[in-house]
């Protein structure tokens, strides 16, 4: 099935046609840099990521139980960090992600930090409103050099 590509950062992320949704393509080197280019997106989603600075920082984490689990979890926090204290970011880092084996099955893990600034609609371009992260058309995959999830974000 070919996707028909609507917008995006080159190289990170696409914003791919979708009927009545945000549906993303992200790519990675890494894993980390494919939930690194994944919450970008979210942000690219919502403005004009490049007009945003750096000036505040905050810490996000996530848990899951599969990749899958984990990815969601992790936009949802950095939506909910957008939606406590309007902070739209332009730059997200993970400098911890890991999977622990447990009794009943695995747990994953990722820690980082989101730079950006308060949203201000008079200087910021309002693009759309991000309700959440679904499990719809969600999936992540490795191919020899780059990893790739596809996910939607419900308008």
């Amino acid at each position: 099935m070919m996707e028909k590509v609507v917008g995006g950062i080159p190289g990170r992320f696409e914003f791919l046609e979708h009927m009545s949704d945000v549906y993303v393509r992200a790519y990675g080197g890494s894993i980390i840099e494919l939930f690194e280019n994944s919450g970008l997106a979210l942000f690219e989603a919502m403005t004009d990521t490049s007009k945003i600075n750096g000036s505040v920082e905050r810490l996000v984490e996530a848990e899951g139980f599969d990749l899958e689990s984990l990815l969601y979890k992790w936009l949802e926090n950095l939506l909910v960090l957008y939606y406590a204290e309007r902070v739209m970011c332009s730059q997200v880092e993970i400098w911890e992600f890991k999977i622990e084996r447990k009794e009943v099955g695995e747990e994953y893990r990722v820690r980082g930090a989101c730079r950006g600034e308060v949203f201000n609609p008079s200087i910021h371009e309002a693009r759309v409103e991000i309700k959440s992260p679904t499990y719809s058309l969600m999936r992540i995959l490795k191919d020899v050099d780059q990893w790739r999830a596809y996910f939607v974000l419900d308008i």
